[in-house]
């Protein structure tokens, strides 16, 4: 009996030792700064040779009479709100169409995966070129087509609608990958079945297609909905938060404060209440699909 008991000690011993390298990892550089930075929330930031202080909820305080967070704040709603279900709707899309039987089927998906590959920096440097206000791609196009030259990356009307675009057209090809290794676990008799019974294509996606796609989905709209909220190479390479704050986004704003201004613990209160929001959107995503999920 003893022996018995002593074997399974071993294996949960071994279990743990070879989880141990993430584990570490992961506290390191996710839990450990995730903590610290709370802490860091409820102390004043230290200035020359004056340490910080307990402050309690002064910087949230601060943070309430902010008006560039709370512009971020919406364009970063906005920007999820757009960009999340477009590129689901994109890349679903472009999975369907390169899942069917069509000519020039492989070299369709590399032309839809080619942006994911390429760095946000580059991505955003070719976005530049077109939206160029004198010799842009897309002014060249409306101007040929009779209208005027639109200013994309300096009216506060266009520049975050301008960024969004980019941010579509980079993660719409990823999402597909998901949704294409998706629709290829589908069984086929469930089409063969609905063929036979000579059912619309509209039909057989909504009552085949749709719900046995349902939890990549769900993994697709976390990870959009986190991306959404985490953008911030572009912004610094296309427009900088402008004009007037136009395209600012919370963790844009979150790197001015801590990197610009020197802020570091009302950087570190943003980060919190960022953490928080991105939680609990996801988590009340992850319920409310949950429930409209069919697991195989």
């Amino acid at each position: 009996m003893q022996p018995r008991r002593n074997s399974r000690l071993n294996i949960h011993v071994q279990g743990w030792l070879l989880a141990l390298p993430a584990i570490v990892l992961l506290a390191s550089f996710t839990h450990i700064p995730a903590v610290v930075t709370v802490i860091d929330s409820f102390y004043s930031t230290p200035r020359g040779r004056v340490p910080s202080s307990f402050i309690g909820l002064d910087q949230y305080h601060a943070m309430l009479a902010d008006p560039i967070f709370w512009k971020a704040f919406n364009n970063n709603l906005l920007y999820a709100l757009i960009t999340v279900p477009v590129a689901i709707a994109l890349a679903l899309g472009m999975a369907l169409l390169v899942n069917g039987h069509i000519k020039g089927r492989t070299a369709l998906r590399l032309a839809f995966f080619t942006p994911t590959i390429l760095p946000m920096v580059a991505a955003a440097n070719i976005w530049l070129f077109f939206y160029t206000s004198d010799y842009g791609l897309l002014n060249q196009i409306i101007r040929g087509m009779g209208f005027a030259n639109v200013n994309w990356l300096g009216s506060t009307s266009t520049a975050l609608w301008s960024l969004m675009a980019v941010t579509i057209w980079k993660e719409a090809g990823f999402f597909m990958i998901f949704f294409l290794a998706a629709l290829q676990q589908v069984p086929p008799d469930l089409y063969e079945a609905a063929r036979m019974e000579n059912v619309g294509r509209w039909t057989v996606f909504r009552r085949i297609t749709w719900p046995l796609v349902m939890p990549t989905t769900l993994f697709v709209a976390i990870n959009a909905l986190i991306n959404a909220f985490r953008i911030v190479d572009q912004v610094i390479a296309m427009t900088g938060g402008g004009p007037n704050n136009a395209s600012t986004l919370l963790l844009f704003y979150i790197y001015q404060v801590a990197f610009s201004f020197w802020d570091s613990s009302y950087a570190a209160a943003l980060s919190t209440v960022l953490l928080l929001l991105l939680g609990g959107v996801a988590l009340a995503q992850f319920y409310l699909l949950d429930r409209k999920i069919h697991y195989r």
